[in-house]
C-alpha cells in the first residue's frame, strides 16, 4: 500500500508532466510561426549554428542532476521534432496522396474497371509486327474473356539498332483489330509531339520506365482525357514514382494508373527486380490502382506465373503479360513472351487462383 509521501510526488510528478507538455505544445507554435517566417524570407528552414548556439545556452545554464549528455539528447529530438513540424507546415499534400482522397481512384476503360476491387489482366504483344500477329493474339484473349490489349508501336530500345517499333502505322493496326474484336488498347507514346495523333488510336496511354521523368511528357498527357498507365522507371523510388504521377494529376488527368515493373539492382538472374512490396506501399499512399508488369520484371517466360500469382495475392488491381503467336521470331523480346498455348495455361492458371483469393477474402 503506498505511503502518503509516495501518492504525493506522484501526483507532483503529474501535474510537471502537463506543465511540460503545456511548454512544448507552446514552443511547437512559436517553431510554426518562426517557419512561415522563414518562407517569406527563402531561408532554409535548418540552421545547425543556431541549433549549436541554443544547445550551448541550455547546458550553461543546467545544473543537474542529469547528465549534460543526457539533456542535450533531450533537446536535440525536440530539435529534431521542430523542423519535421515545419517542414509537414510547408509540404503540399500531394493531389495522388490518399490524404488528398481516402477513398480509391476507379479508372474506367471502355467499361472495363481497374481499381474496383475486381481483378483483371491486361495481355498482348511486345511489339506490334503485322496485322495478322496482333489478331492473333486478340482473337486468342478475347477467347479468354479478356479486353485490354497492350501492344508497343513506339519501342524505346537500350540499342539504336534494335527494332523500334512501326509508329504511328503501328497505333493504326492496334486500332483496326480493337474494332474487330472489342479490344480496348494501351500504347506507349516517347514524346510530347506524339500524344495528339495517339488520341485517336489508343484507349489508354502508356507512358514507359525510361520516360517516367520526362516531365514535358508527363504535363501533356495530363492535359488529356485518355487514362494514363505510368509505368516505374527503371531505378526510381516509390518517391520519385509517386511524384511522377503527380505531374500527371497536376495538369487535371486523375485516370492514373501506376504499373511496377521492376527496378535495376545488383541480380542478374532476372531482367529486372521485381518489387512486390511497392504494390501494397503504393495503394496505401496513394489512392490509384496498381498494376504489376510480371514480363518486363523478370525477363524470363517460366517466371511469369509465379510472379502474377505473387501480384495477385498482394493485391494488385490487374497483371499485365506479354503473349505471341510465335515468340522465337519476336522482333523483340523473345525470351520473356508467351505463345498462345502457354497464354491459355497462364490465364487458366490465374482464373483458379483469382476464384479462390475471391472465396479467401468472403
Amino acid at each position: 500500500m503506498m505511503t502518503t509521501e509516495l501518492t504525493q510526488l506522484r501526483n507532483q510528478i503529474d501535474e510537471i508532466n502537463l506543465e511540460i507538455l503545456k511548454l512544448l505544445n507552446k514552443r511547437a507554435e512559436v517553431v510554426q510561426e518562426i517557419g512561415k517566417q522563414k518562407e517569406k524570407q527563402g531561408v532554409n528552414r535548418f540552421d545547425p549554428v543556431r541549433e549549436r548556439e541554443s544547445l550551448e545556452a541550455i547546458l550553461k545554464h543546467h545544473n543537474g542532476p542529469f547528465e549534460a549528455a543526457t539533456i542535450q539528447h533531450i533537446f536535440k529530438e525536440i530539435f529534431k521534432a521542430s523542423l519535421e513540424l515545419q517542414e509537414d507546415d510547408h509540404r503540399k499534400t500531394l493531389l495522388v496522396s490518399r490524404k488528398a482522397k481516402p477513398e480509391n481512384t476507379i479508372v474506367n476503360i471502355n467499361g472495363e474497371a481497374i481499381g474496383d476491387g475486381e481483378q483483371r489482366f491486361i495481355m498482348g504483344p511486345c511489339a506490334v509486327e503485322s496485322y495478322e500477329q496482333v489478331k492473333e493474339v486478340a482473337l486468342a484473349m478475347k477467347q479468354q474473356g479478356l479486353t485490354m490489349m497492350r501492344g508497343g508501336a513506339f519501342k524505346p530500345r537500350t540499342s539504336p539498332y534494335d527494332f523500334q517499333g512501326l509508329g504511328v502505322e503501328g497505333l493504326r493496326i492496334l486500332r483496326r483489330v480493337a474494332n474487330e474484336t472489342g479490344m480496348s488498347i494501351i500504347s506507349e507514346i516517347v514524346t510530347p509531339e506524339d500524344v495528339e495523333t495517339a488520341l485517336d488510336y489508343v484507349d489508354v496511354i502508356q507512358v514507359g520506365a525510361r520516360n517516367m521523368q520526362n516531365f514535358e511528357l508527363l504535363k501533356t498527357v495530363g492535359r488529356t482525357n485518355k487514362p494514363v498507365l505510368l509505368k516505374r522507371g527503371i531505378a526510381a523510388t516509390i518517391e520519385e514514382f509517386i511524384n511522377a504521377a503527380e505531374y500527371i494529376l497536376a495538369q487535371g488527368n486523375g485516370q492514373i494508373i501506376l504499373c511496377e515493373r521492376g527496378i535495376r539492382t545488383y541480380e542478374r538472374a532476372t531482367r529486372n527486380t521485381l518489387d512486390i512490396s511497392a504494390v501494397p506501399i503504393l495503394k496505401k499512399e496513394t489512392h490509384l490502382p496498381v498494376v504489376v508488369d510480371v514480363t518486363h520484371s523478370t525477363g524470363r517466360r517460366d517466371l511469369l506465373l509465379p510472379t502474377a500469382k505473387a501480384a495477385m495475392a498482394i493485391g494488385a488491381d490487374a497483371v499485365m503479360a506479354e503473349v505471341h503467336p510465335d515468340p522465337a521470331v519476336a522482333l523483340s523480346d523473345s525470351a520473356q513472351q508467351m505463345n498462345i498455348p502457354q497464354f491459355h495455361e497462364f490465364m487458366d492458371e490465374l482464373k483458379t487462383l483469382k476464384e479462390r483469393l475471391s472465396k479467401t477474402l468472403v
